[in-house]
């Protein structure tokens, strides 16, 4: 009978095996067994990775502005600015002067260049609402289209040009179940400052001692 040579069978699954002068339908055996072990771990080691399903996205409660003309402002003069914004359908904003003061009003905040002032700020009334989640209490708030006015003041030291006013309006959105949180809408506009009208000027005193 002939000898078979030793074999060494390695796998993956860390087993050494050895046969030497074995019959061969021992090594058949040995071998499925190991291949059976490697399939066995190869299995246990897969992690699966569990894919939640997709969202659809919102584009939530929704305030924009209209924009703004280039508005001409003269110098040592007030010159009004409308500010056009609309609210998206299904949804509303605290106004100004809410009647609770847990509530966030809406507030227009401007940042104004060097020698150009700001004046008065005036917000639109807003509508007394009921809604689901407080039908014992009416809202004061805006839906759809509000104007804010704004007056800017450049000073008679302003250099006549063209000013970018930059600024934001702060509101809070809710809908008929629910309130977002508060956001701020960026609100730019460009004025354009001229010269005030010359004036008469006055004659100067008369010396007291010219007579005529």
């Amino acid at each position: 009978m002939h000898k078979l040579p030793n074999l060494v069978l390695r796998c993956s699954a860390g087993l050494r095996l050895t046969a030497s002068n074995q019959e061969p339908a021992l090594i058949l055996g040995l071998i499925l067994l190991s291949a059976a072990a490697f399939a066995q771990s190869s299995q246990d080691s897969v992690t699966y990775t569990p894919v939640a399903p997709a969202t659809p996205t919102s584009n939530g409660p929704r305030v924009t502005v209209a924009p703004v003309p280039l508005v001409t402002a003269m110098r040592t003069k007030d010159t009004l600015v409308d500010l056009d914004f609309r609210v998206g359908s299904g949804f509303h904003i605290n106004s100004n002067a809410p009647k609770s003061e847990f509530l966030i009003p809406t507030k227009l905040n401007i940042d104004v260049p060097t020698d150009i002032a700001l004046g008065k700020i005036e917000y639109p009334a807003g509508h007394d609402l009921s809604f689901p989640f407080s039908p014992d209490e009416a809202l004061n708030v805006y839906t759809g289209d509000f104007t804010v006015k704004v007056a800017v003041h450049p000073l008679h030291s302003v250099v006549p040009g063209k000013y970018v006013m930059h600024g934001f309006l702060r509101y809070q959105a809710c809908d008929n179940a629910q309130c977002f949180p508060p956001k701020n809408l960026p609100v730019n506009f460009e004025i354009k400052v001229v010269k005030e009208p010359a004036g008469h000027r006055a004659n100067p005193p008369q010396s007291p001692h010219v007579h005529n």
